[in-house]
Protein backbone atom coordinates (compact mmCIF):
# COMPACT_ATOMS: atom_id res chain seq x y z
CA UNK A 1 0.00 0.00 0.00
CA UNK A 2 1.40 3.17 -1.27
CA UNK A 3 0.85 6.51 1.07
CA UNK A 4 -1.04 9.15 -0.13
CA UNK A 5 1.07 12.27 -0.60
CA UNK A 6 -1.73 14.33 -0.40
CA UNK A 7 -2.80 13.04 3.23
CA UNK A 8 1.24 13.48 3.83
CA UNK A 9 1.64 17.09 2.84
CA UNK A 10 -1.93 17.81 4.58
CA UNK A 11 -0.96 16.03 7.82
CA UNK A 12 2.69 18.04 7.76
CA UNK A 13 0.96 21.62 7.46
CA UNK A 14 -1.70 20.91 9.91
CA UNK A 15 1.13 19.83 13.00
CA UNK A 16 3.18 23.06 11.20
CA UNK A 17 0.09 25.53 11.89
CA UNK A 18 -0.72 24.05 15.21
CA UNK A 19 3.10 24.29 16.73
CA UNK A 20 3.06 27.75 15.37
CA UNK A 21 -0.87 28.82 17.07
CA UNK A 22 0.79 27.51 20.34
CA UNK A 23 4.67 29.47 20.09
CA UNK A 24 1.84 32.61 19.23
CA UNK A 25 -0.01 31.90 22.37
CA UNK A 26 3.16 31.65 24.57
CA UNK A 27 4.40 34.76 23.40
CA UNK A 28 0.96 36.58 23.64
CA UNK A 29 0.15 35.69 27.32
CA UNK A 30 0.69 38.53 29.80
CA UNK A 31 3.41 38.37 32.53
CA UNK A 32 1.30 37.10 36.39
CA UNK A 33 0.10 40.27 37.92
CA UNK A 34 2.48 42.29 40.43
CA UNK A 35 0.36 42.36 43.06
CA UNK A 36 1.49 38.59 44.30
CA UNK A 37 2.65 38.44 47.57
CA UNK A 38 5.96 39.40 48.51
CA UNK A 39 8.00 38.25 52.13
CA UNK A 40 7.95 40.98 54.71
CA UNK A 41 11.42 43.52 54.62
CA UNK A 42 11.84 42.99 58.13
CA UNK A 43 10.88 39.88 59.73
CA UNK A 44 8.21 39.55 62.25
CA UNK A 45 8.80 39.87 65.83
CA UNK A 46 9.53 36.99 68.39
CA UNK A 47 6.32 35.42 68.44
CA UNK A 48 7.43 32.45 71.63
CA UNK A 49 6.18 33.70 75.19
CA UNK A 50 9.29 34.13 77.72
CA UNK A 51 10.06 31.86 80.66
CA UNK A 52 9.19 33.56 83.82
CA UNK A 53 12.75 31.87 85.45
CA UNK A 54 15.50 33.90 86.13
CA UNK A 55 18.79 34.04 83.88
CA UNK A 56 21.39 31.23 84.97
CA UNK A 57 24.52 31.59 87.10
CA UNK A 58 27.69 30.17 87.42
CA UNK A 59 27.13 28.90 90.69
CA UNK A 60 23.56 26.48 89.36
CA UNK A 61 24.84 23.43 88.82
CA UNK A 62 23.13 20.86 85.92
CA UNK A 63 21.99 18.30 87.91
CA UNK A 64 24.60 15.74 87.36
CA UNK A 65 24.50 13.90 90.58
CA UNK A 66 28.09 13.61 92.03
CA UNK A 67 30.27 10.40 90.37
CA UNK A 68 30.57 7.55 92.23
CA UNK A 69 34.41 7.37 93.49
CA UNK A 70 35.02 3.88 91.43
CA UNK A 71 33.80 5.66 88.46
CA UNK A 72 35.80 8.66 88.97
CA UNK A 73 39.46 6.65 89.42
CA UNK A 74 38.67 5.06 86.28
CA UNK A 75 38.35 7.80 84.37
CA UNK A 76 41.35 9.15 86.11
CA UNK A 77 43.41 5.97 85.07
CA UNK A 78 42.23 6.31 81.44
CA UNK A 79 43.43 9.81 81.30
CA UNK A 80 46.27 9.04 82.82
CA UNK A 81 46.89 6.25 79.81
CA UNK A 82 46.19 8.59 76.94
CA UNK A 83 48.50 11.27 78.21
CA UNK A 84 51.16 8.73 78.70
CA UNK A 85 50.70 7.45 75.30
CA UNK A 86 50.42 10.86 74.06
CA UNK A 87 54.13 12.06 75.52
CA UNK A 88 55.69 9.08 74.01
CA UNK A 89 53.90 9.70 70.50
CA UNK A 90 54.99 13.28 70.64
CA UNK A 91 58.73 11.92 71.23
CA UNK A 92 59.00 9.69 68.63
CA UNK A 93 57.49 12.04 66.07
CA UNK A 94 60.41 14.59 67.53
CA UNK A 95 62.96 12.52 66.99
Amino acid sequence: MKPNSTALAVSLLSSVLLLNAQAATAQTTSPPSTTATRPATTPPGQTSMPNESPPATTTQTTGEASRDPMVKKMNEDEKQKVDTKRQVASRTASQ
